[in-house]
């Protein structure tokens, strides 16, 4: 007789003849909606390099990275647990949780937009009008972030290219405007204002209304995974907020937009790992629940395509004449063009070790992942700031280019054993104590 697990593993059976060209397609929609999106930060890096220069830039870019730590808040309470639990479900059920999620992520959004505005009127200066512009665009960032995960848990990855091409033409008027005031704050409220175009989209496209009242529910059920996923993240995005600031210190804001400018020659690829888990960790999730001994080389593919794709568009910066990287950055291109080998390389490293990361995530090994995030964290803000102090921007550079290699060989570490463990646990009959597969979803369980 054959066994469930054999029937769903099948050639013969009907979901998995499909299913090569549902992934190839879900897959396509994914790097179509991450290239939309890399563009989009590519245009916003590149309008403010071009128009306000180094110091300017290097004020942008704290902003900048402050949305990257509040972004990583918002994915970790709400929109992370919906990818690992809501991907592929029933339509009721996934519009009750997407509504709920991206209530939450609106309350975050909200909250900590108020944070950011105080802080800036407190701080004053140069970064204090920034700060108080981040604030007011934080809500319409984050609601629209959270339609397109919404989207993507639900398979439908068309909805959110179309979606980020929406914010993507309106920010081209709203930069005009921006370029013309010509500073730091109407920069990021333009890009606000595009965020909040494209969000109200998302309703026409879903009609789904984010329910700000279900926050505190929602919070509170996937506390389990919520609340490891938001220190994993925190950790992350604020070591990268506390590198840019201690370089800043040590080395002046002019060399936190020299970093800032290599990061973004390499830009696309950052965007794709900053939205890693919109496409991966759902795909993750069904390649467990429909061949659980696929998944290992799901995630090598995965982390090995990112880090060969990195160094190939590394190699092609590198051969890039001066006068084009002019054109590009301006006069930032002149001392951010010293440090594309390091940036390459680290970007290099985050991208294979996030294919370990989608597998972690995709078996809700929340206890393992937090484990490899705090480690690699704590490495890469001791190498930024460690090189830092030896030899300014290209010091920090490698420091960091050595910490994400150290980073990705736990990560693959830590999902091998993963691994093995989920293999086990069928034939043990228990259920991993270390981990948080005891969670009671069964969108992250083997059938």
């Amino acid at each position: 007789m054959t066994t469930e697990e054999e029937r769903t593993t099948s050639p013969a059976h009907p979901a998995r003849r499909g299913g090569g060209r549902g992934l190839a397609g879900r897959l396509s929609w994914g790097l179509a909606d991450q290239a939309v999106s890399s563009l989009t930060n590519f245009a916003v890096g590149v309008f403010v390099a071009r128009s306000l220069g180094v110091t300017a830039f290097g004020v942008f870019s704290l902003a900048w990275l402050t949305y990257g730590l509040v972004l990583n808040v918002s994915r970790g309470l709400a929109t992370d647990p919906l990818m690992v639990r809501f991907s592929g479900v029933p339509e009721a059920l996934w519009r009750t949780a997407a509504a709920r999620s991206s209530g939450t992520a609106l309350v975050i959004g909200s909250s900590l937009g108020a944070v950011c505005a105080l802080a800036g009127l407190g701080v004053g200066g140069r970064v204090g009008p920034a700060f108080v512009c981040l604030g007011l665009a934080l809500p319409a960032l984050l609601l629209q972030d959270s339609r397109r995960f919404a989207f993507f848990a639900a398979g439908a990855g068309r909805k959110a290219f179309t979606n980020d091409l929406v914010q993507g033409l309106a920010l081209v008027p709203a930069m005009v405007v921006a370029a013309r005031v010509g500073s730091v704050a109407a920069f990021l409220l333009a890009w606000g204002a595009a965020a909040a175009v494209a969000a109200g989209y998302g309703f026409l496209q879903s009609g789904i209304r984010p329910r700000v009242t279900a926050a505190r529910g929602w919070l509170r059920e996937q506390r389990d995974l919520g609340s490891r996923y938001l220190v994993e993240n925190v950790s992350l995005s604020g070591a990268g907020q506390l590198r840019a600031y201690g370089l800043g210190a040590i080395a002046g804001v002019g060399a936190v937009g020299t970093v800032r400018g290599a990061e973004l020659l390499l830009g696309p690829f950052l965007a794709l790992l900053m939205g890693l888990s919109l496409v991966t960790v759902a795909e993750a999730a069904r390649v467990l629940r429909q061949a659980p001994g696929r998944l290992g080389g799901f995630c090598l593919r995965l982390g090995g395509g990112q880090a060969a794709a990195a160094l190939l568009w590394g190699a092609a910066l590198l051969l890039m004449p001066d006068r084009i990287g002019e054109l590009v950055l301006g006069d930032v291109w002149h001392s951010s063009s010293q440090l594309i080998v390091p940036a390459t390389l680290g970007v290099a490293g985050a991208g294979l070790g996030s294919g370990a990361a989608a597998g972690l995530r995709a078996l809700a090994a929340a206890r393992r992942s937090l484990r490899c995030q705090l480690v690699a964290s704590a490495c890469y803000l001791g190498g930024g700031l460690g090189g830092a102090a030896l030899a300014g921007p290209a010091g920090s550079a490698w420091g960091v280019a050595a910490a994400t290699a150290c980073g990705s060989a736990l990560w693959w570490q830590q999902l091998r054993a993963a691994l093995r463990e989920h293999h086990r646990a069928p034939d043990d009959g228990v259920a991993d104590a270390d981990e948080d597969v005891a969670d009671d979803s069964p969108e992250v369980r083997t059938p």
